[in-house]
C-alpha cells in the first residue's frame, strides 16, 4: 500500500494527494513490487533502500547514499491480537530523497503515524523534512512508554491472581510479558544509537528547534530505557516469588486432602471392623446400636480432625 500526502506553508491540514510532488511524503505500508519500483523510478534512489526495512530482522541504522539518507528504527507492534500484552518490534525506514520528498517504509501499519496523517500533530509540515523525521522518531519513543504503562497495568492485575493461584497459565503470561520486554529492551537501545548519530549533526542538517526536539526524543528513548529495565527485573522477581509461591498452594491443597482422607478413614476403619461378623453380644440387638456406632465414629473423626489441626497438618 502507498499513500502520498502534503500540506502548503504554514497549513498544518495534511492532503491526500494522487501524484509524488515535491516536498511530499509517500507512506509505503508492506508495498508491493510494482508501488517499490514506481517511487525507485520516480526518485532515481536505490532500490535496496526500501526493501532492506521490509524484513523483519532489519537492525535499527543509519545509511547515507548519494541522493538520500535512511533512517531505520525498531517500532512497537500488537503482534498477535488474540493475546493481550503480546508485542513484537518491527522496523519502521525514513528516507529523505534529494531534501525534496520524506518516505516512510514499514511492514506493519503503525497506529501513532496515523497522527501525522489526521493532522494531529502540531508543526507537523512534508516540507520540513528534518523535523518530520525526528518528529516520527519523538512518536515511537513516546509509543514504547504507552505499551510499556499498559504492560505495568497487567503485572499489577498477574500478581493479584497469582497470589492464590495454583494455575501455571498465569505465570505462562507472565514469561510472555517478559519475552515482549526483552524485544523492547533491545529495540530501545539500537533506537539510542540512532538517535546519538543523528545528534552529531553530520546525518542531516538541523536548525536549533530541531535540535531541541532531539534532545526530547532522546530524552524520552533513554526513559523508555529504564522503564523497560526496571520491569524486567521486577517481572524476573516476581515470576521466581510466584513460582514458589504456585508450588506451595499446591502443597497446602494436598496437605488438606491428604488430612481429611485420614478423618475420613477412621470412621471406615469402624464400619469395617464391626462388618467382619463380629459377635457384639446383646448390643447388637439393640434399637440404637447402629445410632451408638455411627456418633462414636464420628466422635473419634473429630477428634483426629482436632489433633491433625492443632498440628497445622488439616
Amino acid at each position: 500500500m502507498i499513500r502520498i500526502y502534503k500540506n502548503e506553508m504554514e497549513q498544518e491540514e495534511v492532503n491526500l494527494i494522487h501524484h509524488i510532488e515535491d516536498n511530499c511524503w509517500i507512506k509505503m505500508v508492506h508495498p508491493t513490487e510494482e508501488e517499490i519500483k514506481m517511487v525507485v523510478d520516480e526518485l532515481k534512489i536505490d532500490e535496496d533502500l526500501i526493501t532492506k526495512v521490509l524484513d523483519e530482522e532489519e537492525l535499527p541504522r543509519v545509511e547515507k547514499t548519494d541522493n538520500a539518507t535512511l533512517v531505520v528504527v525498531d517500532c512497537p507492534y500488537w503482534d498477535d491480537h488474540h493475546v493481550k500484552n503480546k508485542y513484537h518490534t518491527y522496523p519502521l525506514g525514513i528516507i529523505i530523497c534529494n531534501d525534496l520528498h520524506i518516505i516512510t517504509v514499514s511492514l506493519k501499519e503503525f497506529d501513532y503515524l496515523k497522527d501525522f496523517e489526521e493532522g494531529k500533530v502540531k508543526t507537523f509540515y512534508t516540507y520540513k523534512k528534518s523535523r518530520f523525521l525526528i518528529q516520527i522518531l519523538l512518536k515511537t519513543a513516546s509509543s514504547y512508554l504507552k505499551v510499556l504503562n499498559i504492560v505495568n497495568d497487567d503485572i499489577r492485575k498477574k500478581e493479584k491472581v497469582l497470589y492464590n493461584s495454583t494455575n501455571n497459565k498465569h505465570l505462562v503470561e507472565l514469561l510472555d510479558i517478559e519475552k515482549t520486554l526483552v524485544y523492547f529492551i533491545t529495540s530501545l537501545k539500537a533506537n539510542d544509537v540512532v538517535l546519538e548519530k543523528l545528534s552529531k549533526g553530520n546525518v542531516i542538517m538541523m536548525y536549533d528547534e530541531d535540535i531541541e526536539l532531539l534532545d526530547d526524543t532522546m530524552i524520552e528513548n533513554r526513559q523508555g530505557i529504564e522503564m523497560c529495565t526496571i520491569y524486567k527485573e521486577i517481572l524476573s522477581s516476581i515470576t521466581d516469588t510466584y513460582a514458589t509461591i504456585v508450588s506451595n498452594n499446591l502443597n497446602v491443597v494436598m496437605k488438606f486432602l491428604a488430612g481429611a482422607t485420614i478423618v475420613l478413614a477412621v470412621p471406615t476403619m469402624i464400619s469395617s471392623f464391626l462388618g467382619m461378623n463380629i459377635s457384639l453380644g446383646d448390643f447388637a440387638k439393640k434399637d440404637y446400636a447402629f445410632m451408638v456406632v455411627c456418633i462414636f465414629s464420628l466422635i473419634l473423626a473429630l477428634f483426629v480432625a482436632y489433633l491433625l489441626k492443632k498440628k497445622d497438618m488439616l
